[in-house]
């Protein structure tokens, strides 16, 4: 148990980096409910007597599992194939057969303590549940009890065992309904479960590979918000002087002042290489384009909002990435000749994702009105 524990820690460090914070209304993605299937198969492990090697026996497990939320889940399964046990001495091990039905809780580590994040490579998870097993095959130790070996616990034809179990496993993304995954169990049954008397509960153990598959989306995308170029405000009406009196002519009026149409918004979004902050040749023109409208319309301002994608990086980082996305910016107007006072920064990080992909979403955008 030791062991186990130590791994699921294990595997939660390693998808720390690829967490963020809490889901939020920031969020550009959205949970759907959704089954999985799930083939597996590996080595089983009874606990003896005897040297590790000898009570190693092959495993498979095919499962279906229904994610309701971001964190939690329940999973049904068919595991078995084939146990192994032993006489101490002399060694004298023996097959049997069993299959087993699980029902079983499952928690996402990496949503429970990040952001949900359906594009994240590493996804580790905790399981807890009960099943049945069904043994049977067991001919080999009866043999060796009729031999005399005296094992107190020996049962023939077949038997069923309630069990506890528990584990932890950890999935790699490969697409948006594929992943492949590793997993580690452990199983508490009856002192009968391998024929011998011992006087405590049989543990029985599993590590397998597998593939998963997502049936239905698991996500929702929302929409990038739209920008609103601003309209133009028409300047109100000089009001109409009143006239002193009936004999007195009346006051010249100024000519009115003649309606200054705004310019139109200008968007720009200045795109950036995974994990860095230079502006790159590409981008350049759109650099220009921002200081030609901001030169030619001398109160316009510019709004630059940094942005770093929720796929790399951990949250503190992508942070600081969106942050200096937005000051590079910023520095290329301000040496075009832009003062710094008709210049606005801001950053969000992974917090919010203006755009549907990663590659987008390492970005400035840039709004001059």
């Amino acid at each position: 148990m030791k062991r186990i524990a130590c791994i699921a820690g294990a595997l939660l460090l390693i998808a720390t980096p690829y967490s963020g914070r809490a889901a939020g209304d920031g969020d550009r993605s959205g949970f759907n409910r959704h089954w999985y299937l799930q083939v597996q198969a590996g080595a089983a492990y009874t606990l003896g007597e005897t040297s590790f090697g000898d009570l190693v026996s092959p495993a498979a497990a095919l499962s279906a599992g229904y994610r309701f939320s971001p964190v939690w889940g329940l999973r049904f399964g068919l595991s078995g194939w084939q146990a192994r046990g032993a006489w101490a001495s002399p060694a004298s091990p023996y097959d049997y057969n069993f299959l087993q039905g699980n029902v079983e809780a499952t928690l996402d580590l990496a949503n429970l303590f990040g952001r949900f994040n359906p594009t994240r490579t590493v996804n580790p998870y905790l399981f807890a549940g009960v099943g049945l097993n069904y043994a049977f095959n067991n001919d080999e130790a009866v043999a060796l009890n009729d031999a005399g070996y005296t094992m107190d616990n020996i049962w023939s034809d077949s038997k069923a065992f309630a069990v506890g179990r528990m584990g932890v496993g950890v999935n790699f993304r490969v697409s948006n309904r594929v992943q492949l995954g590793l997993e580690v169990n452990a199983n508490i049954l009856s002192d009968k479960f391998n024929s011998k008397k011992a006087g405590n509960v049989d543990w029985h153990f599993n590590a397998l590979a597998g593939l998963s598959i997502r049936l239905g989306k698991s996500h929702r995308k929302a929409a990038a918000p739209a920008v609103v170029p601003a309209t133009p405000v028409k300047p109100a009406e000089p009001a109409e002087t009143p006239q002193e009196s009936e004999t007195q002519p009346a006051p010249e009026q100024p000519a009115p002042t003649p309606a200054v149409e705004k310019p139109q918004p200008l968007r720009e979004n200045i795109f950036f290489r995974i994990g860095k902050t230079n502006i790159s040749e590409e981008e350049q023109p759109k650099i220009r384009s921002l200081v030609d409208y901001l030169k030619k319309n001398t109160v316009a301002t510019v709004r630059i909002t940094g942005y770093a994608d929720a796929a790399t990086g951990s949250q503190r980082r992508n942070l600081q990435l969106s942050e200096q996305r937005a000051r590079n910016v910023s520095d290329a107007l301000q040496q075009a000749g832009i003062p710094a006072d008709r210049i606005n920064i801001d950053y969000k990080g992974d917090t919010e994702q203006p755009f549907s992909t990663a590659v987008e979403n390492r970005v400035s955008i840039c709004i001059a009105r």
